[in-house]
């Protein structure tokens, strides 16, 4: 066995790939759902934390913006290092920071040690993330991989759903801190099956590229119009959702008088128009095309964002008034996320893997921007949030302009 072919130390030794064993999809779910379930768990917990830790809301604004960073910085770490030393320590090491994140968390004291202890939460989350895809890539042909990255991606669009709801009832039970105790009990017997009932799955360990060869495939790819285009549309569509993300919480509960809980049912909704733009884009972006769908989403995206900030101008305060432009938001932003991600994989073909990571990495970066931005002008009327979204929804039909100028349309 050569020195490339050797498997990480500690893992299973990596089978054929004709023959490898196939994880339980059911486990792929579970631990790629525990990036964006952590990340909203917390929400409609902002304001009574603030209250707790005796912090303003912009501080307590980090907990979500720099988690987004955290999300955003890693994907482009892990992807690289987990073609080298295997798919296998790199999630097991990302699950265990995540667990003693987690404890951290529950434990701190102040507001910044919750900060520090949700950074580093993200970061172990991260892997979950990126490391399932690159393991079903492993294991599944191509077609096959496409339907059980289906079934995944589930995962990612159920947990946003349930962890907001969750999060508000055990927030009133028992406090902000029993969400972090409840991810730290998810993820230690999560850890266990998978040591158990996940093998390494990579084949052949690759050398890292280095950082200055890394360096120059983004700059490969920023050069390109279209994918800069592309990417800026991904980027203001998911901002005007973060934007609300921020925003929401101290709007309905600390401004309206909802309880937490309210309000998570509430922003439970958004997944389901989200998911229902999903739909129509799988439905009808073979038959439109790319930019026609990016046109129809982007405009549907930005009159809910639009119209967001009229409803809060000229209708008097209720959760109905502050949620219900934020059904055409979701349903545009479902439309337009998998046309705009597919653009900007397909401007250089040869380094969709790099793309991938760039676009995500920089999707987050402006939804953190987004969500502190809120934090600073946010004081729970919903003037400051719904100003934000609108502002972003403009944005987004000028980059929808950059897109169809790139694309030919």
């Amino acid at each position: 066995m050569t020195k490339h072919s050797a498997p990480p130390r500690g893992a299973t030794a990596p089978l054929p790939p004709s023959g490898q064993a196939r994880p339980p999809i059911w486990l792929l779910v579970a631990i790629i759902a525990i990036g964006p379930f952590t990340m909203q768990v917390l929400v409609p917990s902002l304001p009574a934390m603030g209250r707790d830790l005796g912090a303003s809301t912009a501080n307590v604004q980090l907990t979500v913006t720099l988690y987004l960073l955290g999300v955003g910085a890693g994907q482009l770490v892990y992807g690289p290092l987990s073609d080298r030393f295997g798919r296998r320590p790199l999630l097991m090491g990302g699950l265990a920071l995540y667990a003693v994140a987690s404890l951290a968390a529950a434990l701190a004291g102040g507001i910044g040690a919750l900060v520090v202890a949700r950074v580093i939460q993200s970061i172990g989350a991260c892997a979950g993330v990126v490391l399932t895809r690159a393991v079903i890539r492993d294991v599944w042909p191509r077609d096959e991989a496409a339907s059980v990255l289906g079934y995944v991606t589930m995962g990612m669009t159920i947990a946003p759903m349930l962890a907001p709801i969750l999060g508000s009832l055990l927030q009133e039970s028992f406090g902000w801190r029993a969400s972090m105790w409840a991810c730290l009990g998810v993820v230690v017997p999560l850890a266990l099956v998978a040591w158990l009932r996940l093998p390494e799955t990579l084949a052949v360990p690759q050398k890292l590229p280095g950082l200055y060869a890394i360096w120059q495939a983004y700059r490969s790819l920023w050069a390109i119009p279209a994918f800069r285009a592309y990417t800026a549309l991904t980027a203001c569509a998911t901002g005007i959702f973060f934007a609300f993300l921020g925003g929401a919480p101290y709007v309905v509960v600390q401004g309206m008088g909802y309880t937490p809980v309210q309000f998570a049912l509430a922003f439970a909704t958004i997944s389901i128009f989200f998911a229902a733009g999903n739909w129509l884009a799988g439905v009808l972006s073979k038959r439109l095309g790319i930019l026609r769908m990016l046109g129809l989403g982007t405009v549907i995206a930005t009159v809910g964002a639009l119209g967001a900030a009229v409803a809060v101008l000229v209708f008097p305060p209720h959760i109905l008034v502050f949620f219900a432009p934020m059904a055409a938001v979701a349903v545009g932003n479902g439309m337009t996320q998998p046309n705009a991600i597919a653009g900007a994989l397909s401007a250089k073909p040869q380094l969709a893997g790099t793309a991938s990571a760039l676009v995500g990495a920089l999707q987050m970066g402006f939804g953190a921007l987004m969500t502190f931005i809120v934090g600073l002008v946010e004081y729970g009327s919903g003037i400051g949030t719904s100003l934000t979204m609108a502002a972003v929804g403009v944005a987004c039909l000028m980059a929808l302009r950059g897109a169809r100028r790139a694309g030919g349309g």
